[in-house]
């Protein structure tokens, strides 16, 4: 049967101790160091081992105690109340408990012996059975020489014995002890005696130096305040001189801003606008790369979705993936018409028309109309934008009727917008689906629609919910089973948790749950349990 107590000796180093005997609860274990209670330590999750804040020094005493409730019976048994196994099982364990606490405690105990002593009736106490006898005190006396005593001790024992000053010490222990206390000092005292007989031979002078001491000191004082400012003044001296170089240096520059000083105090009038722009010089850097005039179009230094003017062609274009394209189309509104009359064996139509509209379109968006008759693909070309070629040349006089069709493409459109039909998942991105996945391992704020790796091998974790809005979920998982030992606890904010104003606490090993928010009355409510 284990003791209901235990105990060890400190190291300095080691702060984990085992707790080998079991107990009923853990503020019926009491713990001390060098017999001075202290809570300054934390159990673990099995509540086999306690670890303190700090490791106990070395050679201190460490006890962990029981000392099971004596004030009052666990368990009050009612008559015709149902018998519970946990019941008898707290009602033996106190009594249990507390008999081994009193016979561990009476054994760690120093007792007399009884075959030495006995009760007195008469007068009414104990005594000795009988005085030791001069056989016995040998025995005794021979006993602590060779058991306790060591040859050394002896031989200290029997120089303390020839001393004649001893009992004048034993009289003045107390002042005896006090230069034990101090036995350091007087150790410093003893290794500088030659400089205590020095200044004993000198004492006059010394006590000169000590009469004008005060004057001493207050010259030092005018002399360090005189140095901190000679010193002040050589810095100042040093960084106008470092300024005046620098001026030097750049004399040209200062010139040049002499000249232009009706520039410069312009800049200054507007310094506003001017500090607008170098806080916002990234967005003024990227709208130059971004946008663009130039007559044709730009061959470097491209990314999807530049513009540039043509001004060759007085066309706004946009970069893709198949390069330059119109930003719009080249029709202005829906159609363009464009009418032209034919020479003999005419093939190419382009430029001015019989009304001297110039012909553009964009290119694949046109229909071709000779003498009224609708042309097919394989009769003409229209991939140029600016032209017409037929695959017949057509004879003089011939009607050719060009119907230019506008165009357009979808770049943005505002979710808004979106109010019929359906879209389909691979058109959507991961985190709207739910499928976004993050790993923390220490204190974070948690974002809705987002999902949790956590773990809790090292520290516990602290997750702070966001505001939410109905139907928001997110979710938290386990991954190095360890919320057993180092938990997760989801802290409410202004948030409810399952309708009440409370952390949700999590210590089940590899635990996985989700939150889903349903309104202010029931806050955040659990999906899976």
């Amino acid at each position: 049967m284990a003791n209901s107590f235990v105990r060890y000796t400190g190291n300095g180093s080691t702060d984990a101790y085992a707790v080998p005997f079991s107990y009923r609860a853990q503020a019926d274990v009491s713990v001390t160091i060098d017999g001075v209670a202290t809570t300054a330590y934390t159990w673990n999750g099995a509540g086999t081992v306690i670890t303190f804040t700090s490791p106990p020094a070395d050679t201190t005493s460490i006890e962990i105690r029981r000392t099971t409730s004596q004030a009052a019976r666990l368990v009050d048994y009612a008559d015709g109340s149902v018998l519970k196994e946990n019941d008898l099982d707290t009602d033996s364990f106190q009594g249990f408990y507390m008999g081994q606490e009193a016979i561990d405690d009476a054994n760690d105990r120093i007792k007399l012996d009884s075959a030495d002593f006995q009760w007195d009736a008469q007068s009414k106490r104990i005594k000795s059975v009988a005085d030791p006898t001069a056989a016995q005190d040998a025995v005794t006396k021979n006993y602590l020489e060779n058991t306790w005593l060591s040859t050394s001790d002896k031989a200290d024992i029997a120089t303390l014995a020839g001393i004649s000053g001893l009992s004048t010490l034993a009289a003045n222990s107390a002042n005896v002890t006090t230069v034990a206390t101090a036995i350091a000092n007087v150790n410093t005292v003893a290794g500088a005696n030659a400089n205590i007989t020095t200044v004993a031979t000198n004492i006059a002078s010394v006590n000169t130096v000590a009469t004008d001491i005060a004057k001493v000191i207050a010259v030092a004082n005018d002399l360090a305040e005189a140095v901190s400012e000679v010193e002040t003044v050589a810095d100042d001296l040093n960084e106008a001189t470092s300024e005046i170089d620098t001026v030097a240096t750049n004399i040209a520059n200062v010139n040049t801003v002499g000249l232009a000083i009706a520039n410069v105090n312009l800049v200054g009038g507007s310094i506003a606008n001017v500090n607008t722009v170098a806080t916002n010089l990234a967005s003024v850097n990227n709208f130059a790369d971004v946008y663009r005039i130039t007559a044709g179009n730009p061959v470097s230094s491209l990314t999807l979705g530049d513009l540039n003017f043509n001004t060759s062609t007085d066309t706004m274009m946009v970069y893709g993936s198949a390069g330059w394209q119109n930003a719009g189309s080249s029709v202005n509104g829906t159609s363009a018409r464009f009418n032209y009359t034919a020479t003999a064996a005419q093939t190419t139509f382009t430029g001015s028309d019989t009304n001297g509209e110039t012909l553009a379109y964009d290119a694949g968006f046109a229909d071709v109309y000779l003498n009224g008759v609708r042309l097919s693909g394989a009769d003409i070309t229209i991939t140029s934008g600016t032209s017409v070629v037929l695959a017949v040349g057509a004879s003089a006089g011939d009607i050719l009727d060009v119907v230019a069709y506008g165009t357009f493409s979808v770049a943005t459109v505002a979710a808004s917008a979106i109010i019929a039909g359906t879209i389909a998942e691979a058109r959507l991105p991961a985190s709207a689906l739910g499928a976004v996945w993050e790993s923390k391992s220490n204190d974070f704020t948690a974002e809705a629609r987002k999902n949790y790796f956590c773990d809790t091998s090292s520290n516990d974790i602290d997750v702070t919910l966001p505001a939410g809005t109905i139907g928001d979920t997110i979710r938290f998982l386990d991954v190095s089973g360890s919320f057993d030992t180092n938990d997760l606890t989801v802290l409410n904010g202004g948030s409810k948790i399952q309708g009440a104003s409370a952390n949700l606490d999590v210590s089940t090993e590899r635990a996985g749950f989700a939150l889903v928010y349903y309104n202010s009355t029931q806050g955040w409510l659990l999906e899976d349990k």
